[in-house]
């Protein structure tokens, strides 16, 4: 007996191996494995070995009496679904419809804004007007220069969602007042400091290698010191619709389409919707190892849709409807992108219309994406 399990286990070694060269082993000789079982045990029925094909060869070492150790099969290892390959947005002044995560850093220079409390958009009500108006006096302005700096910061979890908010700092300096409005020696003067931060989320509806179409809600909140023409004093909200289509391998298009909708501050009835819209096509005109160049123009709008301005031309009855302004904007600019995460955009936007939130305006811009 003790012979015949020494030979059914130097046999044993040679069907496995066969099995794992040929499966057609099995299916041709089901019986093999039987077979020597049987002529083992033909002398006693007493012990009879059951021999299982799948049943590992034993490891050097290894009891070949100690039943067989079960392993776990394999799991595939879980990936996550791509990120489409675009590079990013070309575009300086329409809102990014890629969804990503970011770090951005932009400054602006503005010069000549007109009616800078209209409908409450750029800041608070004049101060001029008497209560409840919260913007700064004393003085109505005509003239009025602006910087300011935006940092940005926006985190993608998912390749459609993402969240961001954006710190911004502005200086204003009048440059000239209405003179009825104001006591001499002169009017308020230059005013710093933090100004309305803002916060929100994108989602991207479509979300491909050539297309984006996103939704995205921003709120912004009455950090700044409207007493000093930093802030509007009031909450407000914008919804938006964002899109991004390659058109070839070097041809984008963007636009945005939104409302700028106000919550009612201490001045009610003067702060009103602005609808907001924009266009802008962009050419990658120069495409190396590590860097990238592409011109862009953009055309950006805004219709106010109620709400009121200080309007000096009607002094000193200045409070008038702001219903129906148009103001129009043309940009020109370029992204210079340097390897998959830095950019550049530098820019000059200049008023196609009358009524203006700024004459002249210039952008710098720093990106990096991850």
């Amino acid at each position: 007996m003790k012979r015949a399990v020494l030979v059914l286990m130097m046999l044993l070694p040679f069907v496995v191996v066969a099995q794992e060269q040929d499966p057609s082993f099995v299916e041709n000789q089901p019986s093999a494995a039987g077979s020597a079982v049987n002529r083992a045990s033909a002398g006693s029925r007493e012990d009879v070995v059951s021999v299982d094909p799948s049943t590992p060869e034993p490891s050097p070492g290894q009891d070949p009496n100690a039943p067989p150790q079960k392993t776990k099969p394999a799991q595939s290892p879980k990936t996550e679904e791509p990120r489409p390959t675009i590079p990013g947005s070309m575009v300086g002044y329409i809102d990014n419809a890629v969804v990503g995560s970011q770090i951005r850093i932009r400054f602006d220079a503005g010069f000549n804004n007109n009616r800078p409390d209209r409908a409450e958009f750029f800041y608070a009500e004049c101060g001029c007007d008497g209560p409840p108006a919260r913007g700064p006096q004393p003085g109505l302005v005509l003239r009025l220069n602006f910087q300011q700096l935006y940092m940005r910061a926006e985190y993608a979890p998912v390749k459609r969602f993402s969240l961001f908010a954006e710190v911004p700092v502005r200086w204003v300096q009048p440059q000239q007042f209405v003179p009825q409005t104001i006591p001499a020696p002169g009017g308020f003067g230059n005013q710093a400091g933090i100004s309305d931060v803002q916060a929100g989320f994108k989602f991207a509806l479509v979300a491909s290698d050539d297309r984006y179409l996103t939704f995205q809600m921003l709120a912004e909140f009455p950090s700044g010191d409207s007493s000093k023409g930093l802030g509007t004093n009031h909450y407000s909200v914008q919804p938006s619709l964002l899109f991004f289509q390659r058109v070839t391998d070097r041809f984008s298009f963007e636009a945005q389409l939104g409302d700028w909708h106000p919550v009612e501050g201490a001045s009610p009835g003067f702060p009103g919707d602005v609808f907001t819209y924009g266009l802008g096509p962009s050419y990658e005109l120069y495409r190396g190892d590590r860097v990238r160049f592409a011109p862009v123009i953009e055309l950006v709008g805004w219709t106010v849709l109620g709400g009121l301005e200080t309007n000096g031309k009607f002094f000193p009855a200045p409070v008038v409807s702001a219903d129906g302004t148009n103001i129009v904007n043309l940009k020109l600019g370029a992204r210079t992108s340097i390897g998959r995460h830095t950019s550049f955009y530098l820019g000059y936007g200049q008023a196609l219309t009358h009524e203006v939130w700024y004459k002249h305006i210039v952008r710098l811009e720093y990106r990096y994406t991850f």
